[in-house]
């Protein structure tokens, strides 16, 4: 009788550890950083056909961070809410990137203007995975991505200043005490085929940056400014673990003076 007990024994012990090591090898870990000096409500969206991720959205405090899986062929988005109160049953519940009131998006995405990580996964055998960093709509927060080893090559830096401050006032989001909480692109307050790069001007040789991509881009120069922004913003690495960090360090004011 010793032989089965052992034989359980150890499966008992051994099968768990090959099922959690089979389970974390398939799956990319995201750690989200909150270096904000104010809460924020991260939330995730899944592309069709794709399964939501972090139940969509979660609370997390100044200093803060959370850990999130994604399944290895997963694609879809991050942002930041900004200004949120749950449970009052407003709605829009958050000052930025709301998502029905809703503290769990759960598939929803967010109103814009909110500043988007872009992601798409493309599975294991070395296969590198691309993101980017979107303003495209427009900005509430900077963001940063990298590998968790670091890789200048593979790391999308946050802004070099705090577009909210350089918004132009016909671009600007207000919450109800006045603040500037967000800046719209000029596709996404004004919808005109030029800002929006669409009928007839839907080609890059068509539709160039303007005098607002151009803000957008002086501030966060790493970042998608506007439909066909010809830079080098889109990153294509591979990894397992990746660092995303909301108010990066060295951007102005919002983040706090630790590295990223």
């Amino acid at each position: 009788m010793q032989q089965p007990q052992s034989l359980a024994l150890f499966l008992f012990i051994i099968l768990p550890s090959i099922f959690y090591g089979y389970v974390e090898a398939h799956q990319v870990t995201f750690s989200v950083h909150n270096k904000c000096s104010f809460p924020i409500w991260p939330a995730t969206a899944p592309n069709n056909g794709q399964p939501i991720i972090a139940d969509g959205g979660f609370y997390l405090g100044s200093g803060q961070t959370k850990q999130i899986v994604a399944p290895l062929l997963w694609s879809g988005r991050f942002w930041a809410r900004t200004g949120c109160k749950f449970g009052s049953n407003l709605k829009p519940a958050c000052e930025t990137g709301d998502c029905d009131g809703r503290l769990t998006c759960n598939g929803l995405i967010g109103t814009p203007p909110t500043t988007l990580v872009e992601i798409t996964l493309q599975g294991d055998k070395g296969k590198p995975n691309f993101y980017d960093i979107s303003i495209v709509d427009g900005y509430n927060i900077p963001i940063s991505i990298t590998p968790k080893t670091r890789n200048p090559n593979c790391t999308i830096q946050g802004c070099f200043k705090d577009l909210k401050s350089y918004c132009p006032l016909e671009l600007e989001v207000l919450n109800n005490k006045g603040e500037v909480v967000a800046c719209k692109s000029a596709c996404l307050a004004f919808n005109m085929d030029r800002f929006c790069c669409r009928n007839e001007y839907g080609t890059p040789e068509k539709c160039k940056t303007n005098v607002y991509s151009n803000i957008f881009k002086d501030a966060c120069p790493n970042y998608y400014s506007y439909a066909f922004d010809t830079a080098s913003p889109l990153v294509s690495c591979v990894s397992s673990e990746y660092i995303v960090t909301f108010c990066p360090s060295g951007f102005g004011g919002n983040g706090d003076n630790e590295s990223q």
